[in-house]
């Protein structure tokens, strides 16, 4: 039970998760996901979108693209 408050409060500090947490668990075959996972995978995923829209800034668009990442 801490475990899910945990992750509710994780969600809350955060915002909404912007990552799936029925598809990541899909998505991982051979392991078990902790509730603690998803919102670090989700500050993971942030970061990287942050740095992609710095990125394309710096090159003067304002359209991400792949090479962002």
């Amino acid at each position: 039970m801490a475990a899910k408050k945990t992750a509710k409060k994780a969600a809350k500090a955060t915002g909404d998760l912007i990552i799936s947490k029925s598809r990541t668990k899909a998505a991982v075959k051979k392991s078990n996901v902790s509730s603690d996972f998803y919102g670090a995978l989700d500050q993971a995923v942030r970061g990287m979108i942050a740095h992609a829209e710095g990125r394309a800034e710096a090159n003067g668009r304002k359209t991400l693209r792949p090479q962002d990442l």
